[in-house]
């Protein structure tokens, strides 16, 4: 019980600490969040007046702790760009965009690189162990965005299997849906797959080096039968911390992804944001993504200790 009240606390002053920390940040960016709306030819008055309007001339701390406050009770202020739109509606049409292309994104990393990893790894140093290598090597080093320009470039206009930048809705069909998120989650995952087989395979070929595995080989059992049945198992304790940041940066949103595929997520709302000093719907996205880095990682921890009861809490 200790250890779950230690993570709480944990999980409440790294929450406030993100939150001080990039409201600051914030304002000592260069430009203004009025000017930005108004254009250069509103007279200071009119700055004035919008300020006011949304609590910009109050002091910094009062501003801070007024939005900090509003955030426990869901009011998360008025976006300065898409007023009077409130963020937390503005942020609640963006969130399943980015939720959906996070799930996919997972889907593919977990079903590809954990039975691809054990596959290479059957035979250390042979030729598919080499080409994997090499391959993982090559998607390791590519940036996801460059790799999203790559396969809108093959998928999209050389054998048109998606509209490059059409985003359709699931109420508008939800296999259309389905295929156009595919591509973006692809981008996604790719990177993200080669790091996880890289991963993976350095931690069967660990395992496949201790004195149990050789026990059952000596009592006769196959190499599938030692693979899945306890080489997995163990191999996996490692591979579960790093799938589980994996896990967390995917669902915070990828923003050059959303971006290359034209998908009006959280990404593109915040590269939007960002570029009008929309304050209130960064903060709300950054602090979006640092709830979402600490719940995964507390989930992490539970999973761990499910696989591995000696953990010391």
């Amino acid at each position: 019980m200790n250890y779950y009240i230690k993570k709480l606390i944990s999980f409440v002053v790294t929450l406030f600490c993100v939150a001080l920390l990039s409201f600051l940040l914030f304002q000592v960016i260069p430009g203004d969040a009025a000017m930005s709306k108004l254009g250069v030819k509103a007279t200071p008055e009119q700055v004035e007046e919008l300020r006011a309007q949304y609590g910009y001339d109050k002091g910094v701390f009062v501003r801070f702790f007024n939005w900090f406050g509003g955030v426990f009770t869901g009011d998360l202020g008025v976006s300065i760009k898409y007023g009077p739109m409130k963020v937390s509606e503005l942020i609640s049409q963006r969130l399943p965009v980015t939720v959906w292309l996070g799930v996919f994104s997972i889907f593919l990393i977990v079903l590809i690189s954990i039975p691809l990893g054990l596959i290479c790894t059957k035979r250390p140093g042979g030729k598919v162990d080499m080409i994997s290598d090499a391959v993982a090597q090559f998607f390791m080093a590519v940036p996801s965005f460059v790799q999203g320009i790559l396969i809108t470039l093959l998928f999209g206009i050389v054998l048109s299997a998606f509209v490059p930048g059409k985003y359709v809705k699931p109420s508008d069909g939800f296999g259309e849906f389905i295929k156009c998120m595919f591509f973006p989650a692809l981008a996604v995952a790719l990177p993200k797959i080669a790091m996880t087989v890289r991963f993976m395979k350095a931690s069967v070929r660990k395992e496949l080096k201790a004195d149990y595995v050789r026990t059952a080989k000596a009592k006769g059992c196959s190499q599938n039968a030692i693979m899945w049945r306890h080489v997995l198992k163990n191999s996996m304790l490692p591979v579960v911390t790093f799938i589980g940041l994996i896990v967390a940066e995917v669902m915070a949103g990828s923003i050059m992804i959303e971006k290359v595929f034209n998908l009006p997520g959280l990404g593109l709302l915040l590269v939007n944001s960002i570029a009008n000093r929309d304050y209130n719907v960064v903060q709300a996205i950054v602090m979006y993504i640092a709830m979402l880095v600490i719940v995964v990682n507390f989930i992490v921890d539970i999973v761990y200790k499910i696989l591995d009861p000696r953990t010391v809490e």
